[in-house]
């Protein structure tokens, strides 16, 4: 890992800014314990591509991911904390590559001849499930990100608001921002256990249509082309759903955008 790292500035920068989201989602709250998880398709700031993946340990894939074969990924480990990769990025988080088979990955340790204790997330087979059907649909996201945003997990404990028709609803009413950069509104996966394959699927098919989702009474995924850009998705709706709850404490209920107001602003959205 070193050496893909030493005079890689291009890399540098993407974990240097990884690091910054992470203190980001531990600073809102969205990170307790070793709560959430980032990956990042690095395949194109890797200039010199190893030819031999021997030394390096492999760990097999409960599924094959074929479209995946020889690409790197930068992923955050697993039982490792937020706040603990926004300080030590490279001691907390891992550069694998999908071997050419697409069966199996590989860890590139830090330093020659040293393997770290340590796995991706556990979450592993939905970063990399997303990120083949980026492939796939030949998009420009790089970055998945998973975090426990409260004031949007809040939302997914009230009934009325775990379906996508009231949920979007609510969080384009709530602050114009929402409807100009996601237009699209969030896709609902109803509460399944984190970590199967059953929440890996659901997760892709909301992400067929959305860049944001939400998993009900459990946290948010969101797809973007950089980290910054994936993080400023999830603090938008993070900020309007905290505006309905403000609201709702101060023992008003909120009054929302009109649908002639979100109009004019899916418009505006439309040309920017």
């Amino acid at each position: 890992m070193k050496e893909l790292i030493d005079n890689n500035h291009s890399l540098k920068d993407v974990i240097f800014e990884v690091a910054e989201i992470a203190d980001y989602l531990w600073q809102r709250g969205w990170a307790e314990r070793n709560a959430g998880n980032i990956s990042v398709n690095i395949t194109g700031l890797i200039g010199e591509h190893l030819s031999n993946m021997d030394p390096f340990p492999s760990f097999e894939l409960p599924q094959p991911y074929s479209e995946l074969a020889g690409e790197y990924f930068f992923v955050s480990g697993t039982g490792k904390r937020m706040r603990d990769l926004a300080r030590e990025p490279l001691q907390n988080a891992l550069i694998i590559r999908i071997d050419d088979k697409g069966s199996r990955y590989h860890i590139l340790s830090r330093d020659e001849g040293h393997i770290s204790g340590f796995k991706p997330t556990s979450e592993l087979p939905t970063h990399l499930g997303i990120h083949r059907m980026i492939i796939l649909r030949d998009s420009k996201e790089k970055v998945v990100i998973h975090t426990h945003a409260n004031e949007l997990v809040a939302l997914t404990q009230i009934e009325k608001f775990c379906n996508e028709e009231s949920l979007n609803k609510l969080l384009w009413g709530m602050h114009p921002e929402t409807m100009v950069f996601i237009p699209e509104g969030v896709g609902f996966v109803p509460y399944v256990t984190p970590g199967t394959e059953q929440i890996a699927e659901a997760t892709l098919k909301a992400l067929e249509n959305h860049h944001v989702v939400l998993w009900e009474k459990h946290g948010v995924f969101a797809i973007g082309s950089t980290a910054f850009d994936t993080f400023d998705l999830i603090d938008i709706l993070g900020k309007s759903a905290k505006i309905f709850f403000l609201a709702r404490s101060s023992g008003y209920e909120p009054q929302g955008l009109t649908e002639e107001q979100l109009e004019v602003l899916k418009e505006l959205s439309a040309n920017f």
